[in-house]
């Protein structure tokens, strides 16, 4: 049974579907209306403001007419229709989350349980498109990594990953850069050490906030990549210490890099990032680039440093880690504001070449919104 009600003095309007009753202020609707003088048909952007929208407005009827909401506001005289799957995709009348660090649906948080169904997709049939691209994209957006396997092998191969959903984001690194490793170093700057999981660059302001790793050589044993989803890291600090967790989210820490004498990179931001309502949207952990922390009160940093501590020790458990080797063709996509990455330390003799460079989620966001669409 499907109904709608209007207030006694046409403020908002409720809304009765399937058993679940919602209500629209008419302010609200008026600004979301999607008929032609209200929105260009087209791209769908406003062509009015919100000046142009009379403060009194008020709702003066309202019914279910052709499997439509249409509602008619007063002063403007002006009746327009809205789509009932619209309206309870955008329903906002619901209760506050209950608790900080929330996530929405589309996400969902893993652990080493993931290792044997690790997002794949095969170049070949990504950079066709459609559902296969789509797919891909989709666990990506909900897990925060995905592989790709049977790639080229040639120098600048990365470039074809980023196409498939976005732009790369040039940095003081350049459009990519190298990560050369030989087991018997001549240099040490090509080392075979493991490296902690880690974001990248938490000293950039915004921070890169895709990462692509693409493999051209790899003779060496060991080597293999990590990586550990830092929202179930900060998911399980809540549960262990509320404490720790609204710590390491109430207080900024601090980051800085300086490469050269025209580089010097610095941000502020706390490891673990809500939104103001509380949804977890960001961790960064990167103790190699991590500066003083003077943002903390006396009092609070004693627990502020305990805080961080065990978030590390979460993130060094192999209980949160899925581990897998490249190959050359192979590459790995990481959201760099939730995923961690890292990998394990190399022996015997050999080789590892690998390119990496920058993206931002929102082209890929974009791609599988266009997509999905479709």
């Amino acid at each position: 049974m499907t109904s709608v009600t209007l207030s006694p003095n046409g403020d908002f309007l409720t809304f009765d579907a399937e058993g679940q009753s919602r209500r629209f202020h008419a302010i609200w609707l008026r600004d979301n209306a999607w008929d032609t003088e209200t929105r260009a048909p087209g791209n769908g952007q406003r062509l009015i403001a919100l000046r142009d929208i009379p403060a009194e407005t008020k709702l003066v009827a309202a019914e279910i007419a052709d499997g439509a909401l249409r509602v008619s506001f007063a002063p403007e005289d002006k009746t327009v229709d809205f789509d009932l799957n619209w309206l309870a995709e955008n329903a906002y009348d619901k209760p506050a989350p209950a608790e900080l660090g929330w996530l929405g649906e589309a996400v969902t948080p893993w652990n080493s349980s993931l290792m044997s169904d690790v997002p794949v997709g095969d170049f070949q049939e990504l950079a066709k498109g459609g559902e296969a691209l789509r797919d891909w994209l989709g666990k990506v957006t909900r897990y925060g990594f995905g592989k790709v396997e049977n790639g080229p092998t040639e120098d600048g191969s990365l470039f074809s990953v980023v196409d498939l959903f976005g732009y790369v984001r040039e940095t003081n690194y350049g459009r990519h850069f190298e990560v050369r490793t030989e087991v018997n170093p001549t240099n040490l700057a090509f080392t075979g050490l493991g490296l902690q999981a880690h974001t990248d660059n938490p000293y950039r302001d915004p921070v890169p906030s895709i990462q692509v790793l693409y493999c051209l050589e790899s003779s060496a044993a060991g080597g293999e990549n990590m990586v550990v989803d830092g929202f179930a890291a900060a998911l399980r600090l809540r549960e262990e210490n509320q404490d720790y967790f609204n710590v390491l989210a109430k207080y900024c820490a601090r980051f800085e890099y300086a490469g050269d004498a025209d580089t010097c990179l610095q941000s502020r931001r706390p490891m673990i990032e809500l939104a103001p309502d509380g949804e977890l949207i960001a961790v960064r952990f990167n103790n190699r680039s991590l500066a003083a922390v003077n943002d903390v009160p006396f009092d609070d940093m004693a627990t502020y440093y305990a805080a961080y501590r065990r978030l590390g020790e979460i993130i060094d458990d192999e209980a949160m880690e899925v581990t897998f080797r490249l190959e050359p063709g192979e590459s790995f996509v990481v959201d760099n504001t939730r995923v961690l990455h890292a990998r394990k330390a190399y022996s015997g003799t050999g080789t590892r070449w690998l390119q990496g460079c920058y993206a931002d989620k929102d082209g890929l966001r974009s791609k599988f919104a266009a997509l999905s669409a479709k």
